[in-house]
């Protein structure tokens, strides 16, 4: 790492400047990027898939703590800096240069491996729901460390009764372990943006047996779709669904928020079997 440059040395010799188009911002201080590289624990020899590296900071972390880095890059202004980086530790950085939405993770990483990633603002929670809602589980991640806008992040960990719960912590805590690991300060990036950021930490668990994916984003999908209704209203196109929170005993005079992450799992199972 001595031979490396300063990451604004970098950013500044291949005339980078983040994209509000691609929703870039750069992390340059290294003790904290080396902190989020520790959230997932020892990385020494493990695979590591990064979307977004940019000029690469979160990557250089990864790669000082041993990791097999896997990076998925759409802007080709980064590739040079990337490039170097990867002359910097021969063997242990794959740069695809394409949009994470359309790269096979698995392909790419050739096995199980953790996701580390500043992911981009415009993609991030699409990714997190694909990643989510695949059919196998457990899946081929291991965990994933993901920046979000706080608010995001919120959304994410969020417990029935509070405003930020909804149908994405409904989908991440039905079949994983989440938290929010750290929170960071707009002013740690370059350029610095409106809001605040954090990064969640989502570990796989045991998924619960009988439950469809698609038909648990159905019923969130019906649920949160008209938030301030009642149960008896919101989730109508769904059918079967005001008979199932009969069977289950659940008022329908309740609003989406108030049903518990066991609660929409139990749904999705009822549904799932009456269909089948």
């Amino acid at each position: 790492m001595a031979s490396l440059p300063p990451l604004r040395e970098v950013i500044a010799a291949h005339g980078l400047r983040a994209s509000k188009a691609l929703g870039q911002n750069f992390l340059l201080d290294e003790q904290l990027l080396d902190r989020i590289a520790a959230v997932p624990g020892s990385l020494a020899g493990e695979r590591v898939f990064e979307v977004g590296p940019g000029p690469g900071g979160l990557t250089r972390a990864l790669l000082r703590a041993g990791a097999q880095v896997t990076a998925v890059e759409r802007d080709a202004r980064c590739l040079p800096a990337l490039a170097e980086l990867s002359a910097a530790f021969p063997g242990k950085l794959h740069v695809i240069e394409d949009d994470a939405l359309r790269v096979d993770p698995v392909a790419a990483c050739g096995g199980p491996a953790h996701i580390v990633a500043n992911l981009p603002y415009n993609v991030g929670t699409a990714l997190l729901v694909g990643w989510l809602e695949s059919d196998a589980w457990p899946p081929w991640w291991k965990s994933a460390t993901l920046m979000f806008q706080a608010e995001v992040a919120e959304r994410i960990v969020a417990k029935p009764g509070t405003d930020a719960y909804g149908r994405l912590a409904v989908l991440a805590q039905w079949r994983c372990d989440v938290r929010i690991a750290m929170k960071v300060h707009r002013s740690a990036f370059t350029p610095p943006p409106k809001v605040m950021s954090a990064i969640v930490h989502l570990v796989p668990a045991a998924a619960p047996e009988g439950v469809d994916v698609r038909v648990l984003g159905r019923i969130t999908a019906a649920a949160f779709g008209q938030r301030r209704k009642m149960l008896r209203q919101s989730p109508k196109g769904v059918p079967g669904a005001i008979d199932a929170l009969a069977s289950l005993g659940i008022d329908e005079s309740r609003r989406a928020e108030t049903l518990s992450v066991a609660d929409y799992v139990g749904l999705a199972r009822l549904l799932d079997g009456r269909a089948g």
